[in-house]
């Protein structure tokens, strides 16, 4: 059994305890939270500080915690000889992250980030079409990630970029960005943006806007907004035969719900009379095992020395990268 510690005991990381219950070969031992969680199995050792937590005798660590440290503790936990499973974004900055990836490099321990956008089973049934070139050439991608908002939105601790690094962007955009990386596998080097707080008071962006080309000249565009007044995804891709279009995603609320998967194949004037009304084909999903399947992945490689497939830390350092150039380019933070 793989013994494992959860730092940060909120909303994600008692959705992680409940999967690392459920898989066969992982035991959750100790949990480290600012605040002692009302229900926790008395066999579960509650510690009070992330350095008790990390002298627990366990084999992997869960870091379910707030930005602002999740750079030092995946450091501290990898030098401690222990794997890590964080959660993202990897780090506030690069400059934080170069810490980590030196020290996963002189550890030679397992780290994994939680991009769980990619265990959905829309995404991995697109990434199998896209891999088998049928739609040729990719042109373009175009991304909407927004949400509703709520009556206290403003007082997250998301929107305080000391603790999160940014706003909208970094919190949710950074899974588009991360997907658009994913499916086109280009760098985007050519930039312009545009990052606003539209609506709500607070110190962070509530919406960006960017359009990105890489040197292969394909482009993207994303908008990341907590002011869509509903909760929303879309990512359109549009390739040489047709496009790939990814609409809703299933999450715990379900308020991102239906999610499926539109394909369309290219069909011009003189070849039919549906210009403009191509034929295309609807695949909805109606389970969600994201969660599992990327705690499967990480315990597959703490258990027979594999590699991390997704979530790697340089797909990481590469999307926070992303993220970063937007904000600089936007110039929003300049000033703050």
């Amino acid at each position: 059994m793989i013994k494992v510690a959860i730092a940060g005991f909120g909303k994600i990381g008692q959705v992680r305890a409940k999967e690392i219950a459920k898989n066969d070969y992982t035991e959750l031992v100790a949990v480290y939270d600012i605040n002692k969680p009302v229900e926790l199995d008395s066999k579960v050792i509650f510690c009070e500080t992330y350095e008790e937590l990390l002298a627990q005798d366990v084999d992997a660590v869960f870091i379910c915690a707030f930005n602002d440290v999740l750079a030092n503790y995946t450091s501290d936990a990898l030098e401690a000889g222990k794997h890590v499973f964080c959660e993202k974004p990897p780090a506030r900055t690069t400059v934080e992250l170069e810490r980590v990836i030196a020290a996963e490099k002189k550890a030679g321990k397992i780290l994994k980030y939680g991009f769980n956008h990619r265990y959905h089973y829309s995404v991995m049934e697109a990434k199998k079409i896209i891999e088998s070139k049928e739609m040729g050439k990719l042109l373009w991608l175009r991304g909407v990630y927004g949400k509703a908002g709520s009556i206290d939105y403003h007082k997250n601790w998301r929107n305080y970029r000391h603790i999160s690094g940014g706003g909208i962007l970094i919190d949710q955009g950074i899974h588009m960005l991360d997907l658009m990386r994913y499916f086109s596998g280009q760098d985007f080097v050519h930039i312009n943006s545009f990052v606003t707080t539209s609506y709500w008071d607070v110190e962070a962006e509530d919406n960006a806007f960017a359009i990105m080309q890489s040197e292969d000249k394909v482009t993207a565009m994303l908008h990341s907004s907590a002011t869509q007044w509903k909760h929303k995804f879309l990512l359109e891709m549009c390739f040489e035969e047709g496009y790939i279009n990814l609409d809703g995603i299933l999450s715990g609320t379900r308020s991102y719900a239906p999610e499926k998967l539109v394909i369309g194949r290219r069909e011009f004037e003189d070849i039919t009379f549906a210009m403009g009304k191509p034929k295309e084909t609807t695949t909805w999903f109606e389970n969600d095992d994201s969660w599992k399947l990327e705690v499967d992945e990480f315990v597959d490689a703490v258990r027979n020395g594999g590699t991390i497939k997704n979530g790697t830390s340089k797909d990481a350092f590469e999307t926070l990268q992303l993220v970063e150039r937007i904000y600089e380019n936007s110039g929003f933070y300049s000033d703050k």
